[in-house]
């Protein structure tokens, strides 16, 4: 089920289900998401002091009751992570899901730790959701703004989405899902695990050694997580180490698996990312470096 697009006067709600926000980026992205023509509500836990501990913005409980009445507030539209971080795992099963299905469908928007939510909203709600670039980061750049404007307002421009190279060559179709490997791996055994059968997956990661790399691959490839996969999209790998020695572990892990893997797309903890839909059809060109989706993520 694809949510309804944003639309002028609409209202997005900011929360910080994951790590403390950083005050100063938070402001400075205020404006450009007020300046969409949308009423914006910062949650609680965005401003708030970090929790205990420290790498949380709020207690699970508080991080949970904020996301739900986000989602419950028949004024809001759009439910979006402020930043990532470490955290969303910790409040999944505080959140009454079966009052958010009856709440009816609205934008998930976010990335990084918000993967696990990302997930969460397919298997508990049905939804298709935005894997976007979070606002109150470093990373929230022009292009990276307008792409999710785009995104949230007219997302049938952004039916194409270029980038990469191929890693193993070839064309595939299926459902997009994914996002951050860490958190994919760290899902294996919740409810939430879902699987690769019939989809295009993406994966990205930041800040990991290769060998950590190599052992969230080689746990979802022992676990079958990716049995029935289609195609892999290879997103950012910021800070995680030689970028020959990760490609090497790619061609070791996943070229295997006999489907078409495109690299370095561009995706992740990285500038001027593009917003990608999860849950919705879509077209991997590995020779040709693109992702065409089948109709906009947003009715």
């Amino acid at each position: 089920m694809r949510p309804p697009r944003l639309r002028a006067g609409d209202t997005l709600a900011l929360v910080a289900p994951a790590g403390p926000v950083p005050a100063e980026l938070l402001e400075k992205a205020l404006p450009v998401l007020r300046g969409w023509g949308v009423e914006v509500r910062v949650g609680p836990c965005v401003r708030a002091e970090p929790g205990t501990p420290r790498y949380l913005s709020a207690p699970d409980a508080a991080r949970a009751a904020e996301f739900t009445e986000a989602w419950l507030d028949p004024g809001v539209r759009c439910v979006m992570a402020a930043r990532g971080g470490y955290g969303v795992q910790r409040m999944l099963d505080l959140v009454d899901w079966a009052a958010l299905r009856e709440a009816g469908p609205k934008v998930l928007a976010g990335s990084s730790d918000a993967t696990a939510l990302h997930r969460a909203v397919d298997v508990h709600l049905g939804l298709s959701s935005l894997f976007s670039p979070l606002p109150a980061t470093a990373l929230f750049d022009d292009f990276a703004q307008a792409h999710l404007r785009c995104s949230l307002f007219e997302p049938e421009r952004n039916l194409v989405v270029r980038g990469g190279s191929a890693l193993v060559p070839g064309r595939a179709s299926g459902v997009l899902t994914g996002g951050n490997l860490s958190l994919l791996a760290a899902g294996l055994g919740t409810p939430e695990q879902g699987s690769a059968r019939d989809a295009v997956v993406l994966l990205e990661d930041v800040t990991e050694h290769v060998y950590r790399l190599d052992r969230m691959l080689t746990q979802l490839l022992r676990a079958g997580w990716f049995t029935g996969v289609r195609g892999i999209v290879l997103g950012s790998w910021t800070a995680c180490g030689d970028p020959a020695q990760v490609r090497s572990l790619m061609v070791d892990r996943l070229g295997p698996l006999g489907v078409p893997i495109l690299e370095e797309f561009g995706v992740g903890h990285v500038p001027s990312s593009p917003t990608l839909p999860l849950g919705v059809p879509v077209t991997l060109d590995a020779d040709l470096g693109t992702l065409t989706f089948d109709s906009p993520a947003l009715t």
